[in-house]
């Protein structure tokens, strides 16, 4: 019988070993303003309409919203977090967070950002991936033409191929460099598009090893089929398919425009069904591990336990290079901090970005906090009695 792993997220010494009384006192009032609905829609605002008047806030941003959850403006501002990650046996993958105009010049701008991604997490192993989101390589209204079956232009034609074509250029650099890349998930009306360029890399480059990820949305309800019909189709052609899962970011926006153009929504009926389809593939790609590579993306502590417990009953290692744990950062540190401590591979979301540039990523996170049941309740909680904790420890 494999013994189960003895993981406890309410280890908050673990969780917060990272912080000073200082950092801890900072998250504790980001995260009351988190958790206040009103506070984050107005503060966003004021954000926004500072940066539009160009009032000076950057240094507020860099004080609180922006410093607790980017890692800085360039590569060489987030040094700092990837060494202090490391130092608690946390790696990182630096997110290029800054989404771009919609014109040729800043796709090629991303595509040379994210290719300097690619080199820094070749040369340090604490950057095990790079990541990307095909919609900052070109226009997501051609690719959704695409999927549709529509005619495109000479002039789309030209744009698609030029999509096509910084996909493939970003998976060679990352094979030629010997190491990893994630892509993320999008729109499920241009999903399909983007999973033809995905599953083309992998074919390409995951002959050796897994190199290219694709991510899996959970919260759809036909998802836990396509992560099992892409695994048959790279067995049968004889590659590793690499799966990141997540539960899903874009539920509002999928059902409204499910209701508003009159097709079923892709969504799951209710949370539990996501929750179930979540593990269900979690467990999948476990059983198969020998053939595919899992990144799992997730800030649900059942989840969490889940992986670990299946690492144990299936015999791996807990540090078996083919399964990570995936957090963001600034978030879920009571996971990530305590996984690593166990000797799990724990990966960090580490965006990074020009201040300004980072304001639309930065105001989901703020969105997604309050609207994810109890995710800012839970980490304003658990910041509260560290202090507490802390304060008696002094007290003693």
């Amino acid at each position: 019988m494999p013994v189960k792993p003895k993981i406890s997220f309410e280890n908050l010494e673990v969780a917060f070993a990272s912080k000073s009384d200082n950092e801890l006192r900072k998250m504790y009032y980001i995260f009351a303003t988190v958790n206040n609905n009103l506070a984050v829609s107005l503060g966003t605002k004021l954000a926004n309409w500072s940066f539009a008047l160009g009032l000076p806030i950057k240094g507020l941003m860099k004080a609180t919203m922006f410093g607790h959850f980017c890692g800085g403006e360039n590569i060489s501002d987030c040094e700092v977090s990837v060494q202090k990650l490391a130092s608690f046996n946390v790696k990182t993958i630096l997110d290029y967070s800054v989404e771009g105009k919609g014109d040729e010049a800043s796709f090629d701008a991303t595509k040379n950002e994210i290719l300097k991604t690619i080199q820094r997490s070749a040369d340090d192993p604490n950057i095990p991936f790079a990541v990307f989101k095909v919609t900052g390589l070109g226009d997501y209204q051609i690719m959704t033409k695409v999927q549709e079956g529509k005619t495109l232009s000479n002039k789309e034609q030209e744009a698609f191929r030029k999509i096509q074509k910084r996909v493939d250029e970003l998976c060679r650099a990352a094979y030629d460099a010997g190491t990893k890349i994630l892509i993320d998930a999008e729109d499920s009306w241009y999903q399909d598009t983007l999973d033809k360029m995905v599953y083309e890399a992998m074919e390409k480059y995951n002959k050796e090893s897994c190199v290219v990820f694709n991510t899996f949305q959970m919260y759809r309800h036909d998802m836990l089929q396509r992560l099992k019909d892409a695994h048959e189709i790279a067995t049968q052609k004889g590659y590793f398919l690499g799966a990141k899962l997540v539960r899903g970011a874009y539920m509002e926006k999928e059902r409204e425009r499910a209701d508003k153009m009159g097709y079923t929504s892709p969504i799951q009926p209710d949370k539990a069904s996501t929750d179930r389809d979540y593990d269900a593939a979690v467990r999948f790609c476990i059983e198969n591990i020998a053939t595919m590579n899992l990144v799992s993306g997730s800030h649900n502590e059942r989840s969490n336990h889940y992986l670990a417990e299946l690492i144990s009953e299936f015999g791996l290692t807990e540090n078996d290079e083919r399964v990570y744990f995936a957090q963001l950062y600034g978030m879920s540190d009571n996971i990530s901090f305590n996984l690593a401590d166990a000797g799990y591979n724990v990966v960090k979301y580490v965006p990074y970005g020009p201040v300004e540039k980072v304001m639309p990523y930065l105001s989901r996170r703020a969105e997604e906090n309050t609207s994810v049941a109890g995710q800012s309740s839970r980490e304003f909680d658990l910041i509260r009695k560290e202090m507490a904790r802390r304060k008696a420890l002094k007290n003693h």
